[in-house]
């Protein structure tokens, strides 16, 4: 979780100018493909940064239901706590992969900002000589 958000947060930091993501594409390297396959890195920019509150706000919602537990207290009267250490751990497992994915994928994109950035530094560089 904490990788998920250092690596959200250096994103937005360095991603100062995200419309130079506009027609880039991912690399296969480090980047899990787009479903539909046709998503560029602006597209996936803007995916990212609107996932990040959806998260975070996930976060406050379980932390909010554990403090009034309601919803523990129903499924423990209808007899639903006999397989809930299996469910958990499948849902804390889903969870992890999706934070992983979504970290590599923002760590993927950082990383092709900052070699656009570096690519526009060497033309305009090669251009003044």
């Amino acid at each position: 979780m904490e990788q998920y958000f250092s690596a959200t947060q250096k994103m937005e930091q360095e991603v100062m100018f995200p419309s130079l993501l506009r027609g880039v594409f991912p690399q296969q390297e480090g980047a899990a493909p787009a479903a539909g396959g046709h998503t560029d890195l602006y597209e996936r920019y803007q995916l990212l940064k609107a996932i990040k509150p959806v998260v975070e706000k996930g976060l406050a919602s379980v932390n909010d239901q554990s403090l009034t537990g309601t919803s523990a207290d129903t499924a423990l009267e209808e007899g639903a706590d006999s397989n809930l250490e299996e469910r958990l751990s499948h849902h804390v497992n889903g969870l992890q992969q999706v934070l992983t994915d979504l970290t590599k994928n923002t760590k993927a994109l950082t990383r092709r900002y900052s070699q656009i950035l570096e690519e526009i530094s060497l033309s305009e560089n090669q251009s003044s000589s």
